[in-house]
């Protein structure tokens, strides 16, 4: 009984902080039905924001692989088994199916997940890491059953697309025409979108940071590796300070015209 009041207390704590944090870093007029969303999440699981257990964007809250491996840590989870599907999987197109089994104690029978990836529900920018991407789906998916998850987790996203709501486990991957072009390469622009959404920041702004940051006078006309190292300059700054990177976006909007005499 001790313990158990102890949890709930701490639980309670973190949910106050969680709070904080969402206002801090998140949309400071997130729905209050986002706000008793995370509230709840969080006394029933423990779930820290700050940890990135969950992420929100697109109008809802969503479960991370360190949050779901935590959570089964602190619930002294027995283990996982994993074991991809031969029948299912197809190298050569880049089709990867796993399985997942997580056993909650060494007594359990499991509760099963099934992961799948391939380049047609993958991100342009993790191709060639499908069969990765399958493992960590199917692994979700069976720590999701197994404690009762009602959350779609973030990795089990298709594509990062703005035209996805949150409820949606598997979408087809958006054709963007931003850093240039269709050669087929990996493009950058869903982790920078999801970025801007993240941290709830000027996507003008950020723009305008990004070609001043990479020397061009547009974001388009970048190169990729510059890009790159725009999208983890941000990404630590974000984390670092957000306040001083809103600042620093500010300083890039565009001064009001005088009206000429």
């Amino acid at each position: 009984m001790k313990k158990r009041m102890a949890a709930e207390r701490k639980f309670a704590r973190l949910a106050r902080q969680n709070l904080r944090v969402a206002r801090r870093l998140k949309d400071a007029q997130l729905a209050s039905e986002a706000i008793e969303r995370l509230r709840d999440m969080t006394l029933a699981f423990g779930f820290s924001l700050s940890l990135g257990d969950l992420t929100y964007f697109d109008g809802g809250w969503y479960i991370t692989h360190a949050g779901l491996v935590r959570l089964a840590s602190r619930r002294r989870c027995a283990g996982i088994e994993v074991q991809h599907v031969p029948e299912s999987c197809d190298r050569t197109s880049g089709r990867w199916v796993f399985k997942a089994t997580v056993y909650k104690f060494s007594s359990s029978r499991g509760f099963v997940g099934h992961g799948d990836a391939d380049p047609s529900n993958v991100s342009s920018l993790m191709h060639g890491s499908e069969m990765r991407i399958a493992e960590t789906r199917a692994v979700n998916r069976a720590l999701r059953k197994a404690y009762g998850i009602g959350l779609c987790s973030v990795e089990e996203l298709g594509s990062l697309s703005t035209n996805r709501g949150p409820g949606s486990d598997h979408a087809p991957v958006a054709n963007h025409s931003s850093n240039g072009s269709n050669n087929g390469q990996p493009r950058l622009r869903d982790q920078l979108c999801l970025l801007i959404r993240q941290h709830n920041l000027d996507p003008a702004l950020v723009k305008a940071y990004a070609a001043d940051f990479c020397g061009t006078s547009s974001l388009k006309e970048a190169n990729r590796d510059l890009v790159q190292s725009f999208i983890s300059h941000l990404t630590a700054c974000a984390k670092e300070d957000r306040d001083m990177l809103i600042c620093r976006l500010n300083s890039y909007a565009q001064p009001v015209a005088e009206v000429k005499q």
